[in-house]
């Protein structure tokens, strides 16, 4: 981990003394890497949002040449820094006796907040709840599918902080999505939440009658 951080910043490091931007071959010369590394490397520092890229016209035959740059007022370690705040703030919680009972509240709370208020006399049934629920998570990186009677979860945006401290995160997610379904006027509520039942998948099972607190 430590490793790919490190390289991953040289690569940034590369990019931010050429402000013209950089290909693939030229970083792999600057930096002595193979040209399949900064590759992998250029793909995550594009999904944090860190580097553009550009396709530059070639003289002749052949692929364009792909200008990588690094954005503007953006700086490599910005994620780690949250996932290192995320993971001192979940081991605190999880040494008080009340520490999941404190983040169900609190993802309960957030639910409430994050979710779309129906209009006034409006009633929402159960497939409108558990359509709006779901998009709310699929706008917090869940990539979830909806069912009759459960919502399945693809995605953990917090995978690795799950594992660690699954009684706080998995609480902290539970009440988002009681609060969320409590906000829409809905019965709705997880009756049970199955955790890593596959390495990439989540299960939150819904009941009509609200779970015994």
């Amino acid at each position: 981990m430590a490793a790919n951080a490190d390289t991953r910043a040289r690569v940034a490091g590369a990019l931010r003394e050429a402000p013209a931007g950089l290909d693939v071959p030229q970083l792999s010369a600057l930096l002595g890497l193979h040209p399949n590394t900064i590759r992998w490397h250029l793909g995550g520092l594009a999904e944090d949002g860190l580097v553009s890229s550009t396709p530059q016209p070639r003289r002749g035959r052949g692929r364009p040449r792909i200008v990588y740059r690094l954005e503007p007022d953006r700086e490599p370690g910005t994620r780690d820094e949250y996932r290192l705040l995320a993971t001192v703030l979940s081991g605190t919680l999880a040494e008080r006796d009340d520490g999941a009972a404190a983040a169900e509240r609190a993802g309960r709370a957030w639910g409430r907040y994050l979710v779309p208020r129906p209009l006034p006399l409006v009633r929402v049934d159960d497939g409108g709840a558990r359509t709006t629920v779901t998009a709310l998570l699929a706008d917090q990186g869940f990539s979830p599918e909806t069912g009759d009677s459960e919502i399945r979860m693809r995605r953990c945006p917090f995978h690795d902080l799950a594992e660690a401290q699954p009684e706080i995160v998995c609480a902290v997610h539970r009440g988002l999505i009681d609060g969320a379904f409590e906000e829409l006027g809905s019965d709705l509520r997880i009756e049970g939440l199955d955790v890593f039942v596959e390495p990439d998948l989540c299960v939150a099972r819904l009941s009509r009658s609200p779970a015994p607190r």
